[in-house]
Protein backbone atom coordinates (compact mmCIF):
# COMPACT_ATOMS: atom_id res chain seq x y z
CA UNK A 1 0.00 0.00 0.00
CA UNK A 2 0.97 3.03 -0.64
CA UNK A 3 1.98 6.32 1.63
CA UNK A 4 -1.20 7.79 2.88
CA UNK A 5 -1.23 11.40 1.00
CA UNK A 6 -1.24 13.74 3.77
CA UNK A 7 -2.74 17.40 3.85
CA UNK A 8 -0.37 19.96 4.78
CA UNK A 9 -2.93 22.28 6.56
CA UNK A 10 -1.50 25.72 8.08
CA UNK A 11 -4.74 26.62 10.61
CA UNK A 12 -5.20 25.83 14.17
CA UNK A 13 -9.18 25.32 14.22
CA UNK A 14 -10.99 21.85 12.37
CA UNK A 15 -13.93 20.57 12.43
CA UNK A 16 -14.29 16.94 11.31
CA UNK A 17 -17.01 14.07 11.65
CA UNK A 18 -18.02 10.74 11.20
CA UNK A 19 -21.32 9.65 9.13
CA UNK A 20 -23.26 6.22 9.01
CA UNK A 21 -26.33 4.26 11.18
CA UNK A 22 -26.55 4.05 13.95
CA UNK A 23 -23.97 6.19 15.71
CA UNK A 24 -24.76 6.21 19.02
CA UNK A 25 -22.06 3.58 20.52
CA UNK A 26 -19.17 5.73 18.37
CA UNK A 27 -16.31 6.46 20.52
CA UNK A 28 -14.58 8.90 17.45
CA UNK A 29 -15.51 11.93 19.03
CA UNK A 30 -13.76 11.41 22.17
CA UNK A 31 -10.37 9.95 20.44
CA UNK A 32 -10.34 12.69 17.91
CA UNK A 33 -10.94 15.67 20.20
CA UNK A 34 -8.82 14.21 23.16
CA UNK A 35 -6.14 14.22 19.48
CA UNK A 36 -6.94 17.94 18.86
CA UNK A 37 -6.37 19.12 22.41
CA UNK A 38 -2.83 17.30 22.88
CA UNK A 39 -1.51 18.75 19.82
CA UNK A 40 -2.48 21.94 20.56
CA UNK A 41 -5.35 22.30 18.22
CA UNK A 42 -9.00 23.48 18.50
CA UNK A 43 -11.62 22.61 16.76
CA UNK A 44 -15.10 19.69 16.90
CA UNK A 45 -15.85 15.62 16.07
CA UNK A 46 -19.79 15.28 15.45
CA UNK A 47 -21.44 13.10 14.68
CA UNK A 48 -24.49 12.93 11.38
CA UNK A 49 -26.34 9.39 11.33
CA UNK A 50 -27.78 9.38 7.83
CA UNK A 51 -30.03 6.21 7.14
CA UNK A 52 -29.16 4.00 4.75
CA UNK A 53 -29.32 4.34 1.46
CA UNK A 54 -31.63 5.74 -0.52
CA UNK A 55 -33.75 7.41 1.96
CA UNK A 56 -30.51 8.89 3.25
CA UNK A 57 -29.12 9.75 -0.42
CA UNK A 58 -29.95 13.64 -0.12
CA UNK A 59 -28.38 13.79 3.24
CA UNK A 60 -25.42 12.08 2.58
CA UNK A 61 -24.69 13.72 -1.00
CA UNK A 62 -24.65 17.09 1.40
CA UNK A 63 -22.77 16.20 4.43
CA UNK A 64 -20.24 15.25 1.66
CA UNK A 65 -20.30 18.80 0.47
CA UNK A 66 -19.54 20.09 3.04
CA UNK A 67 -16.37 18.75 2.93
CA UNK A 68 -15.43 19.96 -0.49
CA UNK A 69 -16.90 23.61 0.26
CA UNK A 70 -14.48 23.30 3.43
CA UNK A 71 -17.26 23.27 6.03
CA UNK A 72 -15.82 20.12 7.62
CA UNK A 73 -12.07 19.86 7.56
CA UNK A 74 -12.64 15.44 7.01
CA UNK A 75 -15.09 12.69 7.65
CA UNK A 76 -15.04 9.73 8.41
CA UNK A 77 -17.36 6.82 7.51
CA UNK A 78 -18.97 3.65 9.04
CA UNK A 79 -21.68 1.15 8.09
CA UNK A 80 -23.28 1.42 6.21
CA UNK A 81 -22.15 4.34 4.08
CA UNK A 82 -17.86 2.75 3.05
CA UNK A 83 -19.33 1.78 0.05
CA UNK A 84 -21.88 4.11 -0.77
CA UNK A 85 -20.41 7.42 0.00
CA UNK A 86 -17.81 7.13 -3.14
CA UNK A 87 -20.36 8.24 -5.35
CA UNK A 88 -19.65 11.66 -3.69
CA UNK A 89 -16.19 12.07 -4.49
CA UNK A 90 -13.88 13.26 -6.83
CA UNK A 91 -10.82 10.83 -6.47
CA UNK A 92 -10.15 7.36 -4.67
CA UNK A 93 -7.22 6.46 -3.15
CA UNK A 94 -5.54 2.95 -4.70
CA UNK A 95 -6.69 0.76 -1.82
CA UNK A 96 -10.23 2.38 -2.09
CA UNK A 97 -10.10 1.48 -6.13
CA UNK A 98 -9.14 -2.13 -4.92
CA UNK A 99 -11.41 -2.69 -2.32
CA UNK A 100 -14.55 -0.26 -2.90
CA UNK A 101 -14.61 0.86 0.29
CA UNK A 102 -13.41 3.89 2.30
CA UNK A 103 -13.98 5.61 5.71
CA UNK A 104 -11.92 8.44 5.54
CA UNK A 105 -13.20 11.84 2.91
CA UNK A 106 -11.01 14.51 2.89
CA UNK A 107 -9.68 17.23 0.52
CA UNK A 108 -6.15 17.38 -1.16
CA UNK A 109 -5.44 19.75 -3.92
CA UNK A 110 -8.13 21.11 -4.25
CA UNK A 111 -10.23 17.25 -4.73
CA UNK A 112 -12.51 15.15 -2.42
CA UNK A 113 -10.68 12.57 -1.94
CA UNK A 114 -11.82 8.77 -0.60
CA UNK A 115 -9.31 6.93 1.47
CA UNK A 116 -9.02 3.48 3.49
CA UNK A 117 -7.29 3.58 6.39
CA UNK A 118 -9.03 0.50 7.83
CA UNK A 119 -6.74 -1.67 5.87
CA UNK A 120 -2.97 -0.56 7.68
CA UNK A 121 -4.73 -0.07 11.11
CA UNK A 122 -6.30 -3.41 10.75
CA UNK A 123 -3.46 -5.41 9.49
CA UNK A 124 -0.69 -3.68 12.32
CA UNK A 125 -3.14 -4.52 14.92
CA UNK A 126 -3.57 -7.89 13.87
CA UNK A 127 0.03 -8.41 13.64
CA UNK A 128 0.80 -7.28 16.51
CA UNK A 129 -1.35 -8.95 18.66
CA UNK A 130 -0.62 -12.24 16.86
CA UNK A 131 3.11 -11.78 17.23
CA UNK A 132 2.59 -12.35 21.05
CA UNK A 133 1.79 -16.24 20.20
CA UNK A 134 3.38 -16.82 17.19
CA UNK A 135 6.63 -16.10 17.50
CA UNK A 136 7.76 -19.31 18.33
CA UNK A 137 5.86 -21.03 15.84
CA UNK A 138 4.67 -20.58 12.35
CA UNK A 139 0.66 -21.00 11.96
CA UNK A 140 -1.39 -22.30 9.34
CA UNK A 141 -2.34 -18.68 7.77
CA UNK A 142 -6.15 -19.55 6.72
CA UNK A 143 -8.74 -17.27 7.77
CA UNK A 144 -12.42 -17.13 8.33
CA UNK A 145 -14.09 -13.45 7.95
CA UNK A 146 -17.72 -13.31 8.89
CA UNK A 147 -19.87 -10.69 7.07
CA UNK A 148 -18.96 -9.13 3.62
CA UNK A 149 -19.94 -5.63 3.58
CA UNK A 150 -17.82 -2.83 3.79
CA UNK A 151 -15.73 -3.55 6.49
CA UNK A 152 -15.02 -7.05 5.22
CA UNK A 153 -13.83 -5.52 1.93
CA UNK A 154 -11.07 -3.81 3.94
CA UNK A 155 -10.37 -7.07 5.95
CA UNK A 156 -9.92 -9.37 3.44
CA UNK A 157 -7.66 -6.72 1.38
CA UNK A 158 -5.50 -6.47 4.74
CA UNK A 159 -5.08 -10.21 5.18
CA UNK A 160 -4.78 -11.56 1.15
CA UNK A 161 -1.84 -9.01 1.03
CA UNK A 162 -0.26 -10.89 3.82
CA UNK A 163 -0.61 -14.01 2.09
CA UNK A 164 -3.25 -15.40 4.32
CA UNK A 165 -5.89 -17.74 2.72
CA UNK A 166 -9.33 -16.19 3.12
CA UNK A 167 -12.86 -17.76 3.15
CA UNK A 168 -15.47 -14.96 3.44
CA UNK A 169 -19.23 -16.24 5.36
CA UNK A 170 -21.65 -14.23 4.75
CA UNK A 171 -25.27 -14.62 5.22
CA UNK A 172 -26.06 -12.84 1.67
CA UNK A 173 -24.11 -15.80 -0.24
CA UNK A 174 -24.13 -13.58 -3.46
CA UNK A 175 -22.91 -10.52 -1.15
CA UNK A 176 -19.74 -12.79 -0.51
CA UNK A 177 -19.26 -13.91 -3.99
CA UNK A 178 -19.12 -10.12 -5.59
CA UNK A 179 -16.65 -9.68 -2.94
CA UNK A 180 -14.38 -12.33 -4.20
CA UNK A 181 -14.82 -11.38 -7.64
CA UNK A 182 -14.26 -7.82 -7.11
CA UNK A 183 -10.87 -8.50 -5.26
CA UNK A 184 -9.82 -11.86 -6.91
CA UNK A 185 -7.84 -10.01 -9.90
CA UNK A 186 -6.11 -8.06 -7.51
CA UNK A 187 -4.62 -11.38 -5.82
CA UNK A 188 -4.26 -13.92 -9.06
CA UNK A 189 -2.83 -16.55 -6.89
CA UNK A 190 -6.30 -17.23 -5.35
CA UNK A 191 -6.23 -18.20 -1.71
CA UNK A 192 -9.94 -16.81 -1.69
CA UNK A 193 -13.25 -18.46 -1.47
CA UNK A 194 -17.40 -17.48 0.12
CA UNK A 195 -19.32 -19.79 2.16
CA UNK A 196 -22.64 -19.16 3.46
CA UNK A 197 -22.72 -18.40 7.40
CA UNK A 198 -24.75 -20.93 8.76
CA UNK A 199 -23.06 -23.44 11.22
CA UNK A 200 -23.75 -26.77 8.32
CA UNK A 201 -21.33 -24.47 6.12
CA UNK A 202 -18.71 -23.69 8.65
CA UNK A 203 -18.76 -27.15 9.96
CA UNK A 204 -17.50 -28.14 6.37
CA UNK A 205 -14.64 -26.04 6.43
CA UNK A 206 -10.63 -26.87 7.50
CA UNK A 207 -10.29 -24.97 10.63
CA UNK A 208 -9.01 -21.69 10.26
CA UNK A 209 -6.35 -20.16 12.31
CA UNK A 210 -7.76 -16.94 12.46
CA UNK A 211 -11.70 -15.83 12.69
CA UNK A 212 -12.90 -12.43 11.94
CA UNK A 213 -15.82 -10.55 12.60
CA UNK A 214 -16.85 -7.42 10.59
CA UNK A 215 -20.39 -7.40 11.08
CA UNK A 216 -21.93 -5.33 13.54
CA UNK A 217 -23.55 -8.28 15.88
CA UNK A 218 -22.88 -7.84 19.33
CA UNK A 219 -22.78 -3.99 19.06
CA UNK A 220 -23.89 -2.11 21.50
CA UNK A 221 -26.91 -1.69 22.37
CA UNK A 222 -27.42 -5.24 20.81
CA UNK A 223 -24.91 -6.75 22.87
CA UNK A 224 -26.39 -9.95 23.66
CA UNK A 225 -25.85 -11.19 19.87
CA UNK A 226 -22.81 -13.15 18.44
CA UNK A 227 -22.37 -13.27 14.33
CA UNK A 228 -21.41 -16.99 15.07
CA UNK A 229 -24.04 -19.45 14.83
CA UNK A 230 -25.51 -20.93 17.30
CA UNK A 231 -24.90 -24.40 18.44
CA UNK A 232 -21.70 -24.58 16.61
CA UNK A 233 -18.70 -24.88 18.74
CA UNK A 234 -15.71 -22.21 18.14
CA UNK A 235 -12.61 -24.52 16.88
CA UNK A 236 -10.22 -24.70 20.24
CA UNK A 237 -7.77 -24.14 17.80
CA UNK A 238 -8.55 -20.77 16.53
CA UNK A 239 -7.45 -17.10 17.04
CA UNK A 240 -10.89 -14.41 17.39
CA UNK A 241 -11.03 -10.85 16.14
CA UNK A 242 -14.19 -8.53 16.69
CA UNK A 243 -13.86 -5.67 14.72
CA UNK A 244 -16.91 -4.52 17.57
CA UNK A 245 -14.87 -2.03 20.23
CA UNK A 246 -18.11 -1.05 21.85
CA UNK A 247 -18.71 -3.14 24.62
CA UNK A 248 -14.66 -3.65 25.00
CA UNK A 249 -15.87 -7.58 25.21
CA UNK A 250 -18.71 -8.74 22.88
CA UNK A 251 -20.53 -11.76 23.27
CA UNK A 252 -18.23 -13.40 20.56
CA UNK A 253 -15.14 -12.55 22.31
CA UNK A 254 -16.75 -13.70 25.78
CA UNK A 255 -17.50 -17.06 23.81
CA UNK A 256 -14.00 -17.42 22.79
CA UNK A 257 -12.12 -16.88 25.81
CA UNK A 258 -14.51 -19.43 27.46
CA UNK A 259 -13.16 -22.13 25.31
CA UNK A 260 -10.43 -20.48 25.80
CA UNK A 261 -8.84 -19.39 23.07
CA UNK A 262 -7.46 -15.75 22.26
CA UNK A 263 -9.70 -13.49 21.52
CA UNK A 264 -9.37 -9.44 20.97
CA UNK A 265 -11.90 -6.60 20.17
CA UNK A 266 -11.18 -4.07 17.81
CA UNK A 267 -10.54 -1.04 20.07
CA UNK A 268 -6.43 -0.99 18.38
CA UNK A 269 -7.95 -0.94 14.84
CA UNK A 270 -10.40 2.01 15.86
CA UNK A 271 -7.66 3.67 17.08
CA UNK A 272 -5.41 2.84 14.39
CA UNK A 273 -7.72 4.40 11.49
CA UNK A 274 -8.67 7.65 13.96
CA UNK A 275 -4.79 8.27 13.76
CA UNK A 276 -4.17 7.96 10.07
CA UNK A 277 -7.50 10.04 9.31
CA UNK A 278 -6.40 12.58 11.93
CA UNK A 279 -2.57 13.32 10.51
CA UNK A 280 -4.42 13.10 6.90
CA UNK A 281 -6.42 16.22 8.01
CA UNK A 282 -4.17 18.00 9.96
CA UNK A 283 -0.41 17.24 8.60
CA UNK A 284 0.44 16.57 12.17
CA UNK A 285 1.28 13.36 13.74
CA UNK A 286 -1.46 11.89 15.61
CA UNK A 287 -1.39 11.02 19.67
CA UNK A 288 -1.30 7.54 20.00
CA UNK A 289 -1.21 6.79 23.40
CA UNK A 290 -3.57 9.42 24.38
CA UNK A 291 -6.12 8.25 21.90
CA UNK A 292 -5.09 4.99 23.42
CA UNK A 293 -5.81 6.10 27.01
CA UNK A 294 -8.98 7.98 26.21
CA UNK A 295 -10.48 4.76 24.84
CA UNK A 296 -9.52 2.53 27.54
CA UNK A 297 -11.23 5.06 29.90
CA UNK A 298 -14.75 5.16 27.79
CA UNK A 299 -14.48 1.68 26.97
CA UNK A 300 -14.11 1.11 30.71
CA UNK A 301 -11.84 -1.33 30.62
CA UNK A 302 -8.65 -2.48 28.70
CA UNK A 303 -8.42 -5.22 26.34
CA UNK A 304 -8.02 -8.16 29.01
CA UNK A 305 -5.15 -10.15 27.77
CA UNK A 306 -5.44 -13.89 26.50
CA UNK A 307 -3.69 -16.49 27.99
CA UNK A 308 -0.86 -18.37 25.66
CA UNK A 309 -1.76 -21.74 25.26
CA UNK A 310 0.91 -24.27 25.41
CA UNK A 311 -0.78 -26.97 22.68
CA UNK A 312 0.80 -23.94 20.10
CA UNK A 313 3.68 -22.74 21.97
Amino acid sequence: MRILEVNRVDKKTFHFGLTGYPLAHSLSPALHDAALAATGLEGSYDLFPISPLPDGFDDLAALVNRVHTGQLDGLNVTIPHKQSVLQFVEECSPAVKRVGAANVIYRLNGHLVAENTDIPAFKEDLNTWLSDFTSEFLPPRRALVLGAGGAARSVVDALLSDTWKVVIAARNLQQAVDLCASLSPYYPTGGLDTTTLTAPALKKLEPPFLIVNTTPAGMWPDTDLSPWPDGLALPETSFVYDLVYNPAETALVKAARAVPIPALSGGGMLIGQAALAFTLWTGRPAPKQVMRRVFDQKAGLAEKPSSKRGSLL
